[in-house]
């Protein structure tokens, strides 16, 4: 029996806002410690603010990505890379003209139960 698994067929998680969400490891192929995801998020798009129950670590492979983090913003770009530690409120957005392409990484895995997503336009 062989000790590796070859992913070919990444999960594509349906989205509304553009988003490419190509999960290769996560909860869908039954990894709930870790979830590792081609991610293209499109240009002028956000996302509510959350507060993860996981770690999360995002290297820049085009484009530029800003991150609202407990109040600072942060934008990186292409070869550069981050890790918000759980806990913290964020929010991710693409304020930008082109698209940023990216691949996330969580611990444990992204799950909606777990990432804390706030209802926009609630208080």
């Amino acid at each position: 029996m062989k000790k590796y698994k070859i992913q070919k067929s990444p999960f594509i998680v349906p989205t509304t806002d553009g988003k490419l969400i190509e999960e290769h490891w996560g909860n869908s192929t039954q990894h709930s410690n870790i979830s590792i995801a081609h991610m293209v998020a499109p240009p002028e798009w956000s996302e509510p603010h959350q507060t993860p129950e996981f770690d999360e670590f995002t290297l820049i492979i085009s484009g530029k990505k800003q991150f609202e983090i407990d109040g600072e913003t942060v934008t990186l770009e292409k070869g550069q890379s981050i890790m918000i530690e759980k806990g913290a409120r964020v929010r991710y957005s693409n304020p930008f003209s082109e698209a940023c392409e990216y691949i996330a990484i969580c611990l444990p895995a992204f799950s909606m139960e777990l990432v804390n997503r706030e209802v926009e336009g609630v208080d």
